[in-house]
């Protein structure tokens, strides 16, 4: 059953409305109602179109965090093949919130990593939201570390609130883990592409997201700080998280502008969780269009590019 969002409740009554006339037509082949079906499906299709053609940061936030958006999962599931997961950082423990390991995209050997949030409460709890302590870290350095002796590319697929901030997670190093990671992702000679699919939450994203290409969905974000985050900071005050949105420049749109990020990657109508598949086709496309690029590129100039890409950043507005 298709969740609604608050902004979307125009939608929703004429979603219910061809339903409803779609109940009534069933065994009437009265032309009547199949044409007032017909009206309402266009109408409805327009409104959806002109509501996401203009969302603010902050509606564009609420459906980055949509429960039914495609996860990790959904992704692996549909464009790895063969894959085969790696767990432990082999220094602690296993942490959940971090999947990765290697498999097959579209016929070549692949790196495979990102955060999982899960989709009901017990992975919710398993996965921990999405959010990675130390371990979770320390695995995806272990990954990349694999990945590039072995000169395969690295995907890493972004979706997370951000790091875990609990008093263990403190104590085991996260701070360190998150500079050791991200220091890994530059360090290696083989390409890396990241795609931020939902939310991509302060160091906790960039730890795998510090990559040659870095791709964002149409409605996803990216930044420091959540917008209740820096309202309480700025404002003492979480309720005015739509001026932060606002504020922040969190949304793929302005990213794109400022050079952090290199492409988008259009949703289908409605938002990424109105249609999966195609979403996570045209994810794939993207993918494989940024791993095609590297063609004949050298480790030292793969590395050396990825190095300018993130100093450059900041330097032309």
């Amino acid at each position: 059953m298709r969740s609604y969002l608050d902004f979307e409740k125009p939608i929703a009554e004429l979603d219910a409305k061809v339903e409803e006339l779609r109940n009534a037509a069933a065994g009437n082949d009265s032309p009547t109602i199949g044409e007032e079906v017909a009206k309402l499906e266009v109408k409805a299709a327009k409104a959806l179109g002109d509501l996401y053609a203009s969302l603010t940061p902050w509606q564009k936030t609420q459906v980055a965090r949509h429960l039914q958006r495609p996860h990790f999962s959904d992704y692996l599931s549909g464009l790895i093949e063969d894959f085969t997961p790696l767990a432990g950082d082999r220094k602690y423990a296993e942490d959940e919130a971090i999947v990765g390991g290697f498999g097959r995209f579209r016929g070549r050997s692949v790196c495979v990593m990102g955060q999982e949030k899960g989709s009901d409460t017990d992975s919710r709890l398993r996965h921990n939201f999405g959010m990675a302590r130390p371990e979770g870290y320390r695995k995806a350095v272990r990954l990349m570390e694999l990945a590039d002796r072995f000169d395969i590319p690295v995907i890493s697929l972004v979706d997370t609130a951000g790091a875990f901030p609990g008093i263990d997670a403190e104590e085991r190093g996260q701070a360190e883990a998150i500079a050791r990671s991200t220091e890994a992702c530059l360090a290696m000679g083989v390409p890396n592409v990241a795609v931020v699919l939902g939310e991509g939450g302060s160091g906790g994203a960039i730890a795998i997201a510090t990559a040659s290409k870095v791709l964002m969905l149409e409605h996803s974000i990216y930044s420091v700080i959540s917008p209740e985050g820096a309202a309480s900071i700025l404002w003492k005050d979480a309720s005015r998280r739509q001026d932060a949105a606002m504020s922040m420049k969190i949304t793929a749109q302005d990213l794109l502008k400022f050079g952090i990020i290199d492409a988008i990657i259009a949703e289908p109508l409605g938002g990424a969780h109105r249609d999966p598949e195609a979403t996570i086709a045209r994810t794939g496309d993207a993918i494989e269009a940024a791993l095609n690029g590297f063609g004949g590129k050298s480790r030292d100039e793969i590395r050396n590019a990825r190095s300018d890409k993130f100093l450059a950043i900041g330097r032309k507005v």
